[in-house]
């Protein structure tokens, strides 16, 4: 789920559920009915058809269709609920990380670590270099963890900080970070789904990265460079606020180098593959530390008592007063709390995904992409087709890569084509594109942790959404296409 082996089951370990009483036609109403439902509103009712709750909704109502679907083609009721079962238990850790990076959130605010990261980033980075350094900073970090999640729960929450106070548009920023993150995560040896996709295809995890290289080199590169163009023509109204910016952060924050330790633990923690609610549990608490440690002043504006406020910090809303407007907006957390609504839907997207799968529904729409692939190109785009579709469907990244690697690994191989074919498939169409999808586990998270919609990002996520479309350009002009060396 490119988040550094969350998972607690073996993705591998999946197995597909076929239901040969149900036919394509039938495995496709669930999802008709699910897109009109979240596209009528999205589109006509601003995401308030039923109240704040609506996707969350719509998602159970899609179950529940799914459901009788499956009902009438002589799935049990069983079938059904191990599936939502097995769905809910691979997601129960990335839960937990969520909750964890609400109160990191926190307090890495009321320490004052966010406030320090804004205040020595507007120094270093102006808006003409802003976005695609983001891009390279996320890229890094991800590289060196195997996690865009991590890399967006750390530095993505900072790049947001320092971006907003520059008066760049969110969205951007947002697209730069999880641009930069998912290349990282995708070429990083430590990466889970860097490791699942080949596991699939048949190939092994080095192979699999050095000819990855030939599609995703050339999708960063376009992204750097449309990056580099905006951040040369951007209009941005922080760049003449910026010394008012750091005149409010140091009288309302004790800004030292010292917060930076907090981070840095976290890092080192993560890099010497410290299990993430480990590492994510240790900067929570060093940072309520440092909140006594350091800002006693803001810890008293907010509560009677010091450790009632660093309490709040974790639990509840936490809104620190400057005598700026836009720090005022910059500088305010929703602790746990405002983690539940992405909780939620993660967990709706799992009933959903659960019961596709366990009516067959999901294994039925797979081998009908497959049919129709009567060419190579055909067979890419098939794939390509298959993880998107999936990645909507079933809500995880997980299944976007495991049910097209075991459906489409024999008609690779049939073909004479070498697996690591499949491989970059998978992941220059499954893994990338989940965070475009803001009822998927990866959108919803990366929504949640960066406080941007999924529709304010979309379209400057460029590496997410160029990736599928490089790998067809390569498999349409027949370039890199791999054969199967004969014996």
């Amino acid at each position: 789920m490119s988040n550094q082996n969350l998972s607690t089951s073996d993705p591998k370990n999946e197995h597909i559920v076929e239901n040969k009483e149900l036919n394509f036609f039938e495995a496709l109403i669930p999802v008709f009915i699910l897109m009109s439902l979240l596209a009528y509103n999205i589109f006509f009712a601003a995401g308030e058809m039923m109240g704040e709750y609506s996707n969350q909704i719509i998602l159970l109502m899609g179950g529940g269709v799914a459901a009788i679907v499956g009902f009438f083609n002589k799935t049990t009721l069983f079938t059904m609920g191990k599936e939502i079962f097995e769905n809910l238990k691979s997601v129960l850790v990335p839960i937990f990380i969520l909750v964890l990076v609400g109160a990191l959130s926190g307090t890495w605010l009321v320490s004052g670590i966010i406030p320090a990261m804004v205040y020595y980033g507007l120094q270093v980075l102006n808006p003409t270099i802003f976005l695609p350094a983001s891009v390279v900073i996320a890229a890094i970090i991800s590289i060196a963890t195997g996690s865009s999640w991590t890399t967006s729960a750390t530095v993505g929450i900072a790049l947001i900080g320092i971006g907003t106070a520059l008066g760049i548009p969110t969205g951007m920023i947002a697209g730069a970070v999880i641009s930069g993150a998912y290349f990282g995560d995708k070429m990083s040896p430590l990466s889970d789904t860097t490791n699942l996709a080949p596991a699939m295809a048949g190939t092994d995890l080095f192979t699999h990265i050095r000819y990855m290289t030939y599609t995703t080199v050339p999708t960063i590169v376009i992204t750097l460079l449309v990056f580099s163009i905006i951040s040369l023509n951007i209009d941005t109204t922080g760049t003449a606020d910026i010394s008012g910016l750091l005149v409010a952060i140091k009288e309302t924050f004790n800004i030292t180098p010292y917060l930076f330790i907090v981070p840095i633990v976290v890092i080192i923690l993560i890099l010497f593959k410290t299990k993430p609610l480990i590492a994510l549990g240790a900067g929570v608490v060093l940072a309520g530390v440092f909140a006594f440690i350091f800002q006693p002043d803001v810890l008293a504006q907010l509560a009677d008592s010091n450790t009632t406020a660093v309490m709040h910090s974790v639990l509840t809303d936490t809104a620190i007063i400057t005598d700026n407007e836009t720090l005022n907006e910059l500088f305010s957390a929703g602790g746990m709390e405002g983690m539940i609504w992405t909780i939620l839907l993660i967990i709706c997207a799992m009933v959903f995904g659960g019961i596709m799968d366990g009516i067959g529904a999901l294994a039925r729409i797979t081998k009908a992409l497959l049919a129709v692939a009567t060419t190579t190109f055909g067979l890419f785009a098939s794939t390509v087709v298959s993880c998107l579709g999936l990645n909507a469907i079933a809500s995880d990244q997980y299944l976007a890569l495991v049910i097209p690697g075991k459906m489409f690994k024999k008609a690779y191989e049939d073909r004479g084509l070498a697996p690591e074919n499949l491989s970059r498939t998978l992941e220059d169409s499954g893994t990338v594109t989940s965070v475009l999808i803001p009822w998927n586990t990866c959108g919803a998270y990366q929504s949640g942790v960066l406080g941007v919609g999924v529709g304010e990002y979309f379209i400057y996520a460029i590496f997410n959404w160029l990736s599928p479309f490089m790998t067809l350009i390569f498999a349409a002009f027949s370039i890199k296409i791999r054969q199967l060396k004969s014996n």
